[in-house]
């Protein structure tokens, strides 16, 4: 073996080679392999007829050049598969360094701004379930990936009752600002919602079926109610003839001129709920409280929270909130397209700023008797009883 070659062969094992002289060297190994196979054939019959012919089993017996050749062929197999370890090493190394780098961006890119993109994004994906959704809400948490990617993950809740019950769970990626689309698994899913209510220029129907449940449900439950209006209302209007009873409002369904093509039922209703959707940029209330420590030393702290709203009152506010977050939903369409697929913002946006925040229908819950009361009233068209629990309520002091 010449110096050369034996020069190679140790960089080749030390992983310094260069490309080109690598797989001059690799071949050479094939061959060598290929010889050593050969040789070993040839001295295991020749060690065979040997023994076979003096009786006995006769010792190996094997030629420097060949020892030779195994301990070459021994070193150059080693060699090969340190050089493949030393491949696989730096690639993995490679790996993690590019899966570092990308989640430090990934965490830099999603909490730029103000508010940062994780609220931004959080706050328009919430407020698009809380407007096509009756009486659904989600509270997202997100967990960032490497390679540029967020999850927004939450839990489907909806109001019964005084309990907040589980609806589902709900999960969003993000790609940047691009997302493919929610991932929504229900639990038991009440249709109700979605066919809300009959608009009022609808035929007529009095809902016998629906009261006819109610009535036979026991005293002991509560349960949640859809229903729509025998005509459209300014909110704070319908907020006054909720007022004096003892249920909770949930969720209203705005009018947004939705041509429903015959049906008797909007097949994708969109409102806003009892309690405003508040953004990022609504102004908080703050409140200061103060705390000594020592002779000299002061604590100051603040709290702030959002303005109280009136139970059954404060109708504007809830409507310019309720426009607030259309306006919010179209500023980031894309996102919006894919979290409520059905909502049709420009049509909504245009309708609601030429004729008002006008209501058709609402949710409500409360005990099932209490409901049922809701019968005699010339107002409510066309209900439809969703879910049921047994009795959490508290009575209210009207």
């Amino acid at each position: 073996m010449s110096e050369e070659f034996k020069r190679k062969l140790k960089q080749y094992a030390e992983g310094s080679l260069p490309e080109d002289e690598r797989e001059e060297v690799e071949r050479e190994i094939e061959k060598l392999e290929l010889y050593q196979s050969y040789l070993e054939e040839l001295t295991e019959s020749g060690d065979n007829k040997s023994g076979i012919r003096g009786g006995r089993q006769a010792e190996p017996s094997e030629s420097e050049n060949k020892r030779q050749l195994r301990k070459e062929a021994n070193i150059i197999r080693k060699g090969k598969w340190k050089a493949r370890l030393s491949n696989a090493l730096t690639l993995l190394s490679l790996l993690i360094a590019v899966t570092f780098v990308s989640s430090a961006c990934t965490a830099l890119f999603y909490s730029m701004g103000e508010p940062d993109r994780v609220d931004l994004y959080r706050d328009v994906v919430s407020s698009a379930i809380a407007v096509t959704e009756p009486n659904v809400e989600v509270h997202l948490n997100a967990q960032g990936n490497a390679f540029f990617t967020m999850d927004l993950k939450g839990e489907l809740v909806k109001q019964i009752g005084d309990a907040r019950v589980s609806a589902g769970d709900y999960s969003i990626r993000f790609l940047l600002n691009r997302t493919n689309g929610p991932v929504l698994l229900w639990k038991e899913r009440n249709t109700n919602g979605r066919g809300l209510a009959r608009l009022p220029d609808s035929s007529t129907y009095n809902g016998d079926s629906e009261w006819s449940i109610l009535e036979k449900l026991p005293e002991g439950t509560v349960s949640e109610l859809y229903f729509s209006l025998d005509r459209l209302y300014e909110t704070e209007d319908l907020l006054k003839l909720l007022e004096s009873r003892n249920l909770t409002p949930l969720w209203f369904a705005v009018d947004n001129g939705q041509d429903n093509s015959g049906r008797s039922w909007v097949s994708d209703p969109i409102g806003f709920p009892y309690m405003p959707i508040w953004h990022h940029d609504d102004k908080k209330l703050e409140s200061y409280s103060e705390e000594k420590r020592g002779l000299f030393s002061k604590v100051t702290s603040s709290l702030s929270s959002y303005p109280q709203v009136q139970a059954y009152g404060d109708g504007e506010l809830r409507n310019d909130n309720f426009k607030k977050t259309l306006y919010l939903l179209r500023e980031y369409r894309a996102i919006t397209k894919k979290a409520a697929p059905f909502l049709k913002l420009d049509e909504t946006i245009g309708y609601v700023e030429q004729h008002g925040v006008k209501l058709y229908g609402a949710v409500v819950t409360g005990p099932t008797k209490e409901l049922l009361k809701l019968k005699q009233e010339p107002w409510v068209r066309a209900p439809r009883v969703g879910e049921v629990r047994l009795w959490n309520w508290r009575d209210r002091g009207h």
